[in-house]
């Protein structure tokens, strides 16, 4: 399919539900484009790796990380400039309006972050929803306002009760990704870690899996270890390497360079 713009996921608003997850790895970014997963949110190294679009040559892709990581809106500035060059489509942020509304200016499309914001949990506390009250369901729209008049095309509205996202949904005109924010959002977002059941951690309530690599990891470690294990016994043994493993040379070649040897050794 032809790449996706902005252009495009705004105008399929209401229209398709695009899926979306965070890769951390090429295999993972090659597995969810044959996949037909539309949407990635990648870290930024992988923008520059030219392997990339090689195997993810038409998703839209999100480089990301947590404002502190990243610094100022100059610095934001200077981060997301080289990425856009290399094929950045749009640019997850999560540090202030100003930061978004600089970026916006420059004509480089922003995706900001409103309900759960992990980096920020200290001041809706902690990591659990946002928008299960009056008050922190105010708080919310008022995020999603400050980032749509400050220049952001998106959100990623996280771990926000369903009913209120379908609410803001239908007075908003951002992109909503919703990562556990229910059905309302124009994209759904998930880790590849739990979609692929890697993630040894707790996994979010809202996270569906789908496989289980953890044990399949178990599995291949054992094995590595074994294998290695039997090797090294071989070794110790003598019993590696045995006769089918070697490479020789005629019996003449070898008495002649043992000769040779013996000459040399006395020169």
């Amino acid at each position: 399919m032809a790449r996706l713009t902005v252009k495009d996921l705004m105008d399929q608003r209401g229209k398709h539900t695009f899926a979306m997850l965070r890769v951390e790895t090429l295999d993972e970014a090659e597995a969810a484009a044959k996949a037909g997963v539309e949407l990635l949110s990648v870290p930024p190294a992988m923008v520059f790796d030219r392997r990339f679009r090689e195997v993810a040559p038409d998703a839209f892709i999100f480089p990301g990380d947590n404002f502190y990581e990243i610094g100022t809106a100059d610095d934001f500035l200077k981060w997301a400039f080289p990425l856009y060059k290399y094929g950045a489509d749009a640019f997850y942020c999560s540090g202030s309006t100003g930061t978004i509304r600089a970026m916006a200016e420059q004509g480089l499309p922003v995706c900001g972050h409103v309900g759960l914001i992990p980096s920020k949990a200290t001041w809706t506390g902690g990591f659990k929803a946002v928008g299960k009250t009056l008050e922190s369901a105010k708080l919310v729209w008022a995020q999603c306002k400050a980032a749509e008049e400050a220049g952001a095309f998106a959100v990623e509205i996280e771990v926000v009760p369903h009913s209120i996202t379908q609410a803001i949904a239908e007075k908003t005109n951002l992109f909503l990704i919703s990562m556990g924010a229910g059905p309302a959002g124009h994209a759904q977002y998930l880790f590849s870690d739990d979609v692929l059941g890697q993630n040894r951690r707790r996994v979010p309530r809202h996270a569906k899996v789908y496989a289980n690599f953890a044990a399949e990891y178990d599995r291949l470690r054992a094995m590595r270890v074994d294998a290695m294990g039997r090797f090294a016994k071989d070794v110790h043994d003598r019993d590696y390497p045995a006769p089918q493993y070697l490479v020789d040379s005629e019996n003449e070649v070898v008495e002649a360079f043992r000769d040779w040897l013996d000459e040399a050794a006395l020169a």
